[in-house]
């Protein structure tokens, strides 16, 4: 399978590289960079979209700060922090899946730190240890994005349930996030094992491969593929689709009746940073009540309080629709379920 990645950018102050590039780490050059910058390398997953907005307002708020970005998608970055645990390269991680800085946090890698004002987000929101060692940003939800014109096309219905979507007529027309490397597709896999249990899971996703196209490295790219044409039903999450759907794209958002999986965004200090205390400035930044503004305008959840999205076309019920769910118990069988998914599903 082929995997999407950034070309390198540079921005003056900032740039942003792949993981897997040869220039990971190196090549970033700024415009005019004070000796009395406070360096700090941050890996992330945030979506390439959103991270600018990020960028600058950290930029506004802390111009001291010079960040070396790196981005790429969620397996690959957990991999990379997980290879590295021994001689850490990051000093902080932005945006990751919190079922992937559990496994960091499992094996003793993240740095307890308890931001300044962390008591006004929400308490699932950051690990409830004496000193925490993550702090939630957002939370996203599992959805489907029908593409109603190549729908109606097939003289098909639109898929209401899970369930629905092992249908025959559905062959070949869905597209789904690999969950080996998107926090998206590890959210629905975790989701259906723990809606329809271990024993029903399995087969039920056997069922589904037969009619899935395609998987790819994006939990929103599923989504803008079918509003594109390129899928008829993408398995995605909520905001993707809301946001193509205001772009005129004709596209339905589907929350299946029997459930919906989740992840929350998470960011954490690695243990061992050189750069301690610029790291805890980093973190109190992305729990602020203004970033949370700014998340506010991608997610229908976030960690602040106070920040209420609001987005048009997003269920007033959202998170009556979310399943109960076990973030520890998904850290922990996270790779005895992705060893086993990719076993019977990567062809």
């Amino acid at each position: 399978m082929r995997l999407n990645k950034l070309n390198q950018k540079k921005y003056g102050w900032f740039c942003v590289v792949p993981l897997l590039s040869s220039l990971l780490l190196s090549g970033c050059t700024t415009n005019s960079v004070s000796q009395k910058q406070e360096e700090l390398t941050v890996y992330t997953a945030v979506e390439t979209d959103q991270l600018s907005r990020y960028q600058w307002a950290l930029k506004k708020a802390h111009p001291e700060l010079k960040i070396k970005w790196v981005r790429d998608s969620t397996g690959i970055v957990t991999a990379k922090l997980l290879a590295e645990k021994n001689k850490p390269q990051a000093d902080v991680v932005m945006g990751l899946a919190l079922t992937s800085l559990l496994v960091m946090d499992q094996e003793n890698l993240l740095h307890p730190y308890r931001p300044k004002n962390i008591e006004a987000l929400k308490p699932n929101f950051y690990s409830q240890k004496t000193i925490p060692t993550w702090t939630g940003m957002t939370a996203w939800e599992s959805a489907l994005c029908v593409n109603t014109v190549e729908l109606k096309k097939r003289n098909l219905p639109v898929p209401q349930s899970w369930q629905d979507l092992t249908k025959a007529q559905y062959k070949d027309l869905i597209v789904m996030p690999n969950p080996a490397s998107s926090g998206t597709g590890y959210l629905d896999v975790t989701a259906w094992i723990q809606i329809f249990g271990e024993q029903k899971a399995w087969p039920y996703m056997k069922d589904l491969d037969r009619n899935i196209s395609q998987y790819v490295h994006s939990g929103s790219k599923p989504c803008k593929m079918a509003a594109q044409g390129e899928a008829v039903i993408g398995i995605s999450f909520g905001y993707p689709g809301l946001k193509l759907q205001a772009q005129g794209a004709p596209l339905e958002l589907v929350y299946p009746k029997e459930g919906l999986g989740w992840e929350m965004e998470a960011s954490a200090i690695v243990k061992g940073t050189k750069h301690l205390s610029s790291a805890q400035k980093f973190i109190d930044w992305t729990v602020s009540e203004e970033a949370n503004e700014l998340y506010a305008q991608n997610f229908g959840l976030v960690a602040h309080q106070k920040v209420k999205p609001q987005h048009k076309g997003m269920p007033v019920d959202l998170e009556e629709k979310l399943i109960p769910h076990n973030f520890d118990w998904a850290a922990q069988q996270r790779d005895s379920i992705l060893k086993r998914w990719s076993a019977q599903f990567e062809h």
